[in-house]
């Protein structure tokens, strides 16, 4: 797997990390991070479908 991919999915992991605990702590902000997660995860499964074909 490439590096690339292995770092959108750990950035995609604690973002959707800090979204619960932000969400836990009635904090708004927890959308942008379920937001930004679902962004990084999308980079990752792009990544890691360019470096198999």
């Amino acid at each position: 797997m490439p590096r690339f991919a292995l770092f959108a999915f750990a950035l995609a992991v604690l973002a959707l990390a800090a979204a619960v605990v932000s969400v836990l702590a009635q904090f708004w902000l927890g959308l942008a991070f379920v937001l930004l997660a679902g962004v990084a995860s999308n980079v990752g499964w792009v990544q890691w479908r360019r470096a198999r074909a």
